[in-house]
């Protein structure tokens, strides 16, 4: 069992960077790849960003490429992802969840509460 609890969300003008956190508590997280995925207010959810189990390999959506980082400290039991430039299109709630390292939400079996992001034009 892993529990997920994300935090770091806020409100940023255009342009400008924040850090969300997944902090894990269960002694099997370094077993889990980690992803990171968005919902905006009616639209479905989507890819952002993924970890493999190491931190050696990790993967992006295309709508966050060059701007968002993904990163795990697994003696933490944390990932972090690292946004910069901003746009208020990656305005949405931000979940982090333990499973295959895919892009498909099915592939996690754990989910964090989400965080919210709001970016101002």
């Amino acid at each position: 069992q892993v529990q997920l609890v994300e935090s770091g969300g806020g409100l940023v003008q255009a342009g400008g960077s924040l850090r969300l956190s997944c902090a894990a508590s269960g002694r099997t997280f370094s077993r889990y790849a980690v992803g990171w995925f968005r919902q905006a207010p009616g639209k479905e959810r989507e890819f952002v960003a993924a970890i493999s189990l190491s931190g050696g390999s990790t993967s992006s959506a295309d709508s966050v490429k060059g701007r968002f980082t993904i990163s795990r400290d697994n003696a933490k039991n944390t990932v972090y992802l690292q946004m910069n430039s901003l746009k208020p299109e990656d305005t949405a709630v931000y979940y982090c969840a333990a499973g295959d390292g895919s892009r498909r939400g099915a592939g996690y079996d754990y989910w964090g509460q989400g965080t919210q992001v709001t970016v101002s034009s």
